[in-house]
């Protein structure tokens, strides 16, 4: 699945974020980040719980007041102009509380209604937002009988009912099982590439910036870390690894043939790695020299790196399973 593609010319920024700050007593939970996302770009915004990607959020949709710093999103101040970024953005929180008791068209037509779209445009667009992400055969069942997955889709068509200029989803596939995901994930594509709709992505799944993101910025305890275009930043953290399994007999021999492909890399008990320079082009060259030594690899592995060794290379600790910081009290 291809990521949307980024636009050649240089494009105007529809975040603007310099020097934002915000703190809970003596908790700094976001400390001082500037970022920009160019309008039609879907940005990714990665870290483990606890890092501060909830509370940046909160405070660009209006939510959450900064305590320092300023923030602009379509062009409007965050703080000055906080009813226009309101009427311009379109949010699909984590926690979004949707009336049980209600339809699925009954919650689009009242969000229509609340952003002044008029009367007979509304049962259209809630049908069109309805087909859009596979609701419309539960189009007029209560809230309270629908999935995990099909609750966040509908918060999706919610949130896009005004066509917003920028779109926040923040953590949209948390919970969900791989299928779910996957529809939303291609919705989000959809909006990108059909529509042109920014999007701020926040998410803790390494998978999912990979997948949807052109670039991505990586925040660890409230402090951006790294930014730039995924491929970018896992080219920076070195060559791909390539683990070899070997008969036991043939390790030693394997090691010598592999230390002429480059600096040793940690490895399982029964296999040897090194990072392989040139990548996959390098591979007939190493099962060649292997086979003049007289070594059958059992298997061969070629692993590139990840936004999770980026996060490595960066903080000195792992991404995914990473112990969450202390709880941030809520606002």
């Amino acid at each position: 699945m291809s990521k949307p593609a980024g636009a050649a010319s240089p494009r105007a920024a529809n975040v603007e974020v310099r020097g934002l700050v915000r703190r809970f007593g003596s908790i700094t939970a976001v400390d001082g980040v500037d970022l920009d996302v160019a309008e039609g770009e879907v940005f990714g915004f990665l870290g483990p719980n606890g890092a501060g990607k909830s509370t940046m959020v909160r405070m660009l949709v209006t939510l959450l007041r900064p305590s320092a710093g300023a923030a602009r999103v379509a062009g409007y101040d965050v703080v000055k102009e906080a009813a226009k970024v309101r009427r311009v953005i379109g949010v699909a929180l984590q926690d979004a509380a949707l009336d049980p008791l209600m339809t699925g068209r009954e919650l689009l037509r009242l969000q229509a209604t609340l952003h002044g779209i008029p009367r007979g445009h509304v049962e259209a667009r809630g049908g069109e937002l309805l087909e859009r992400v596979g609701l419309t055969a539960a189009a007029d069942r209560r809230v309270g009988t629908y999935s995990g997955g099909m609750r966040r889709r509908l918060d999706l068509a919610m949130a896009l009912i005004h066509e917003p200029a920028v779109l926040f989803l923040d953590e949209p596939t948390t919970g969900l099982d791989p299928m779910s995901r996957i529809s939303l994930w291609e919705e989000v594509r959809r909006l990108n590439i059909d529509h042109g709709t920014t999007v701020f992505l926040t998410t803790q799944y390494l998978e999912e910036a990979d997948e949807l993101a052109q670039r991505v910025a990586i925040i660890d305890r409230g402090r951006i870390v790294r930014e730039g275009p995924p491929a970018e930043l896992k080219a920076q953290v070195g060559e791909p690894t390539l683990q070899v399994v070997v008969p036991e007999g043939d390790l030693e021999r394997a090691a010598e043939v592999l230390r002429h492909f480059g600096e040793p890399a940690p490895a399982r008990p029964d296999s040897l790695a090194v990072h392989l320079a040139g990548g996959a082009a390098g591979l007939a060259a190493v099962v060649r020299a292997l086979d003049e030594r007289g070594v059958q690899p059992v298997s061969m592995e070629l692993t590139a790196p990840s936004l999770d060794d980026v996060f490595v290379e960066a903080t000195g600790r792992r991404l995914e399973g990473a112990q969450a910081d202390p709880a941030v009290p809520a606002p």
